[in-house]
């Protein structure tokens, strides 16, 4: 295929009009900023994402062949690709998916990094390696690698469409695995040309990431279907279905899901970079973001000049669709209401609304949501139990560090966090027992633009990490290999081993292990 023939492809992929498989029903992607139809796509159903699955099946079995280098160097081919267009994929991004564009560059960059990362780190954690046989098989030479699982199904978001599928996506092929990727309903069309740039980049082995596109009936087919793996990013709601779907075929699956991420503030924080970093975790993306920070507990010594800076910040964000505006709308329409009853709920509870709210006369436009800060918020309000996911913090005065972290761990989530002060041991210290998978001090989400970190969390935020070694290791399996180098006089592993033989062996193990220390 041209150069420019794969052009046309991506193109058309991206407009929804490429189409591997027959269907009857199909959907629009709408613009959230405008309403315009992005693409029309089709509904695959359980038939399609079978052949899909299938053919995956077979290019699992080239991809792996090619080796750790061949992968490598497809893998960086790919990079370059998406680094090269990274324009074209922010503005598709901005349009289907509404933030920012110089947000969305951001998103892409992440991804790339990641990419990166996990194709120069394959084969140094995953490959064979050398292990210590031990005393009892000390004849032997003992082997372990992670080999692929095959087939991975991933069932992306919508709110980070480039970077969080890709931490699936990019570790589970560095891995050797093929990919099956159902995007969100709300960005297919984003999904669409990542896949169709993959083909574009890696010609020769095209069906190892391909995408499946529909709505809720096809991720369920993906769960049904013989994937060796399910990555799943969403709602707890929706991941308690998908894994009772995956239950059905015995399928693992990898959950990454919602949080109610809190940032602490201590005596000695410096109150204007922890404002700062409080205002971005929360309403950056429109607050559509499953790390965000959505609650602030701060001690009393700093929680007047807090309240104050976060305040002064949040008056200047400004909403829209142009180069200047910091935040888009909501993605999903059906969000706004949500956001909106946990604002009424907290209002109604005796919360003090300091900005935004849910007057009339405060949201910006049709499909927005405006800042809106919360104080004085009761612990058994929605708007701290619950994930809000818009452009709302709540902000909590506490009489020290250590009441704010028993409150910031009093919650079913566990995904993230964030900690402010001054004392290294002392925010590590807080950071290291706050009940959360990740954890940044002295900023916010840093954590994820970091290759060799994990990324995942705990209780109703889910289980299995992306990113990192872990996340290269989620999508294989361990393979254990012993070698006999030389046979001992005596086999213990033999019906023919002398009869005093284990008596001698508990003996020496005694005399070893026996002695108390």
């Amino acid at each position: 295929m041209s150069l420019a023939e794969q052009m046309d492809t991506v193109t058309d992929a991206a407009a929804g009009t490429v189409d591997r498989h027959a269907t009857t029903q199909t959907f629009e992607s709408t613009a959230p900023t405008t309403g315009a139809v992005v693409g029309v796509f089709p509904v695959h159903d359980e038939a399609a994402v079978g052949e899909t699955v299938a053919r995956a099946r077979t290019a699992a079995e080239q991809w792996a062949a090619l080796g750790w280098d061949g992968r490598k160097q497809r893998l960086s081919a790919y990079r370059g690709y998406l680094a090269r267009r990274m324009h074209e994929l922010a503005d598709l991004v901005y349009r289907e998916n509404g933030k920012p564009h110089a947000d969305a560059i951001l998103e892409i960059t992440l991804a790339v990094d990641h990419l990166a990362w996990a194709a120069g780190h394959a084969r140094k954690t995953l490959g064979l390696r050398k292990v210590a046989s031990g005393m009892l098989a000390a004849n032997h030479a003992a082997y372990l690698e992670y080999q692929p699982l095959g087939v991975i199904g991933v069932i992306g978001p919508w709110n980070y469409p480039v970077f969080t599928p890709m931490g699936s996506i990019a570790y589970a092929l560095a891995a050797g695995n093929a990919v099956v990727f159902k995007p969100s309903e709300h960005t297919p069309a984003v999904g669409a040309w990542l896949a169709a740039a993959w083909r574009a980049a890696v010609p020769d082995v095209p069906d190892a990431f391909q995408v499946v596109t529909g709505n809720g009936s096809t991720g369920a087919a993906l769960c049904r279907v013989p994937v060796d793996k399910l990555a799943f990013t969403g709602s707890a709601a929706t991941g308690k279905k998908v894994m009772a779907a995956c239950a059905e075929t015995l399928t693992p699956v990898l959950m990454e899901l919602g949080g109610k991420d809190a940032m602490i503030v201590d005596d000695d924080a410096d109150v204007v970079a922890a404002a700062d970093a409080a205002v971005w975790g929360a309403m950056s993306n429109g607050g559509q973001t499953c790390i965000g920070i959505e609650r602030v507990y701060a001690t009393s010594a700093v929680y007047d000049r807090f309240v104050a800076e976060v305040t002064a910040q949040v008056q200047k964000l400004r909403p829209g669709s142009d180069g200047e505006a910091t935040y888009g709308p909501m993605t999903m329409s059906s969000q706004i209401d949500i956001v909106r009853r946990h604002v009424a709920d907290a209002a109604a509870a005796g919360a003090r609304v300091v900005t935004g709210g849910t007057d009339p006369d405060a949201v910006p436009a049709e499909g927005y949501v405006a800042p809106t800060v919360l104080l004085d918020v009761p612990e058994d309000s929605s708007a701290i139990t619950e994930e809000t996911f818009g452009p709302t913090l709540t902000i909590t005065r506490v009489r020290d560090a250590e009441e704010a972290l028993e409150r910031a761990n009093a919650t079913s989530y566990g995904l993230a966090g964030a900690v402010f002060s001054a004392s290294k041991d002392r925010a590590m210290d807080l950071a290291r027992r706050m009940r959360s998978g990740m954890t940044s001090v002295n900023s916010v989400l840093t954590f994820a633009s970091v290759p060799a970190l994990p990324f995942g969390g705990v209780g109703e935020s889910g289980f299995g990490r992306i990113h990192g070694e872990d996340g290269l290791k989620e999508f294989t399996r361990a393979k254990a290999i012993t070698r006999q180098r030389v046979a001992l006089p005596v086999n213990l592993m033999s019906f023919g081993r002398p009869e005093k033989a284990a008596d001698a062996l508990a003996r020496v193990m005694g005399m070893v292990h026996g002695r108390h220390r």
